[in-house]
């Protein structure tokens, strides 16, 4: 039979120890095929280790939850020409674009203002102003550096998709920032994904599962989606009731042997390197992930303070749970999402007020319990955790009860890892149209993020592979501690 010289030489001179050794190199990137991955090694000195990245997807009003407008209030019925903002708008350097680019503007700017369907009020030290709607995150508000000046170019829901890797879904599918990051740090833990996702994606129109994948960066850096089930974490995520531990270890170290083999004879193929990584990755799975998601193991209290003894909170709130569990056993980002399917639960073209009041009280207290559990755990200062949505909703009304898509100005927040709390930058004009003050484009997240792992976006370049500069964002210098 025939045999490559690469293993000829392999055989030969190294027996089956080196063998065994060099598959274990391969595997933990000491030897690498031409376009893997980056070492595993910060850029610089990181602020934060892991990230729970928690996506609302439909998109949220900012007007409703953490941008107030008393002008809406005020003036709320009038058309927006009949109000005094009428030349705030439409002398803004962004208004024809919006005009332009989005069938929604006009259709918004001839629609009457239409109030704010749930009150503020200041919270914290900081004095904060946010929606009645999230009482329990208010608490938190101390811990959050709130931006307010967000906008983004896609104004339906493929937006989700440009959120994730900042790029209109009209240019392609590009690595999203989970597989960044797994591409760039590599492992905390053996047993677990780098890149785990909890929750229900976007429909296909809108990215699908696109949004957490990996593309030309290769299919092991994609998320991994886990259910919170332990009788049934992923498809054959246990080895079985009749498989001891003891023998399920027994057959990971031959599978890890075989593995090895393979992965000398054919060392730069990125399918098989994926799938090799994959099998192996599974296995180990197999033992560790049904006791991450066994939430009954917590304490009681600690189950109450994610919401879980309430039924409307307890599904995203074990989520959140497990987000915690997952980065306290060295997953390195976790992408949690809600409202997925079709175009995302928080769409609210009609009946707000509902809409949104039921999907803040599934999540405002699963997500201050989750950042209340980080801090007293010491893991908040190293977990960076970034609250978002694809866009926001207009000022103006729709089907009267509801707002439009909002590309234009809308708020993200993000809290630990090396971040100030309780702070807001950026802002929206008076009636919350457009970000005009500090406009962040959803790149700068992106940078944001990475900054605060350690990592140079300039530097993470995958060969034949080329980057627009608005895809590599800037930090947000003035949320940084």
């Amino acid at each position: 039979m025939f045999q490559s010289r690469r293993t000829f030489l392999a055989d030969v001179g190294l027996g089956f120890t080196g063998l065994a050794l060099g598959a274990m190199l391969y595997r933990d990137g000491v030897v690498r095929a031409e376009g893997a991955a980056a070492d595993g090694r910060p850029h610089f000195a990181p602020r934060a280790k892991s990230v729970i990245w928690l996506f609302m997807l439909g998109g949220v009003s900012h007007l409703e939850s953490f941008d107030p407008k008393p002008a809406l209030a005020k003036h709320g019925g009038k058309t927006l020409h009949e109000s005094p903002y009428k030349k705030t708008v439409e002398e803004s350097p962004f208004y024809r674009k919006a005009v332009r680019d989005f069938v929604g503007s006009p259709r918004a700017l001839m629609n009457k203002l239409y109030p704010p369907q749930i009150g503020f009020r200041k919270r914290g030290q900081s004095g904060i102003e946010v929606s009645n709607w999230w009482p329990r995150l208010g608490d938190c508000v101390d811990d959050l550096a709130v931006v307010r000046s967000m906008w983004t170019t896609d104004n339906d829901h493929a937006a989700q998709l440009q959120f994730h890797t900042g790029r209109h879904v009209f240019e392609g599918f590009f690595p999203t920032l989970g597989s960044w990051v797994h591409y760039g740090l590599g492992a905390l833990s053996d047993d677990l994904p780098q890149f785990v996702v909890l929750g229900s994606p976007p429909g296909d129109c809108c990215g699908g599962v696109a949004t957490h994948g990996a593309t030309y960066l290769g299919p092991e850096h994609a998320g991994v989606p886990l259910a919170v089930d332990p009788k049934n974490p992923l498809p054959f995520g246990t080895p079985g009731a009749s498989v001891a531990r003891e023998e399920r270890a027994a057959q990971l170290d031959l599978l890890r042997d075989l593995n090895g083999l393979t992965g000398v004879e054919y060392p730069a193929d990125p399918a098989l390197r994926a799938r090799i990584k994959a099998y192996e990755l599974a296995a180990r799975m197999q033992l560790a992930v049904p006791e991450v998601v066994a939430l009954g193991s917590e304490a009681e209290s600690t189950q109450r303070l994610y919401g879980l003894d309430n039924p409307a909170s307890r599904p995203f709130g074990e989520q959140c749970l497990a987000a915690r569990r997952l980065v306290e056993r060295g997953v390195r980002f976790v992408q949690v999402y809600h409202g997925g399917g079709g175009g995302g639960g928080w769409d609210a073209h009609g009946k707000l007020r509902d809409n949104h009041g039921n999907n803040c009280a599934a999540v405002d207290a699963p997500i201050a319990g989750l950042l209340q559990d980080l801090k007293r755990r010491g893991l908040l200062d190293e977990t960076l955790v970034v609250w978002a949505t694809e866009f926001g909703r207009t000022p103006g009304s729709e089907n009267a009860d509801g707002r439009d898509h909002h590309p234009y100005g809308f708020t993200v927040w993000l809290a630990g890892g090396g971040i100030k709390g309780g702070v807001v930058h950026g802002a929206t004009d008076e009636i919350g149209f457009h970000a005009v003050e500090n406009r962040h484009y959803v790149t700068d997240i992106h940078a944001t993020v990475l900054h605060q792992l350690g990592l140079d976006p300039r530097r993470l370049e995958v060969p034949g592979h080329k980057r627009l500069e608005i895809d590599y964002g800037q930090p947000i210098q003035q949320i940084i501690a």
